[in-house]
Formats: structure tokens, sequence, C-alpha cells
């Protein structure tokens, strides 16, 4: 498995993670939903993870996947937090659009 990885050139891992970041930024900048911007924002660090794991096997140093590894804890961590306030949000307002959030100035 890892001969196959291996023979993969690393422009395609690349090409994939600009992609997945070009989404995400699009979706952050195009939709209201406060879910579907979380989902993004995960998104664009998947893309950011996997550059650091193509360029970390490229370069045979394991540390960049270790990296990755803290990476990721953190972000299920920040998933835990970032939906207990969105649902914090909606049992406020009634809405997880990003734009009626405003009325928690009221």
């Amino acid at each position: 498995m890892n001969q196959i990885l291996n023979n993969i050139p690393v422009n395609n891992y690349v090409m994939l993670a600009v992609m997945l970041f070009s989404i995400g930024v699009f979706g952050v900048l195009i939709r209201r939903n406060t879910i579907i911007v979380l989902m993004c924002v995960e998104l664009m660090l998947n893309a950011v993870n996997l550059m650091m794991v193509a360029f970390s096997t490229m370069h045979n140093d394991p540390g960049g996947q270790v990296f990755v590894f803290f990476i990721m804890a953190v972000a299920a961590a920040e998933v835990a937090v970032g939906l207990a306030i969105v649902v914090l949000v909606y049992r406020n307002v009634r809405s997880v659009d990003i734009d009626m959030l405003s009325k928690l100035k009221d």
C-alpha cells in the first residue's frame, strides 16, 4: 500500500488540497447557515492537513504527520464547542442563519 501512495506525484495531492480549500473558502463566503460555514472551515483545515501529510511523506519526515494528528485532535474539540454554541444560538434566536445573529444584541 505504501508503494502505491509513493508512486502518486505530489502535484496530485497539491491540486486536491487546493480544490478542497477553495470549496471551503467559497462556502464560508457565500453560505449563511452557521453549520455549513463551520463545515467549510473544517474542510479548509483538512485541506491543509492533506498538504502537510503529502509534503512530510515526500521528505520522509514523520514530524508533519504527527503534527497533523494533534491538529485533528484539536479540531475534534473545536467541533464540539462550535456545535454547542450553535445549539445555544438556535435556542435564543430560533435560527442558525448568520444574518439573524444581530438579534442577540437586543
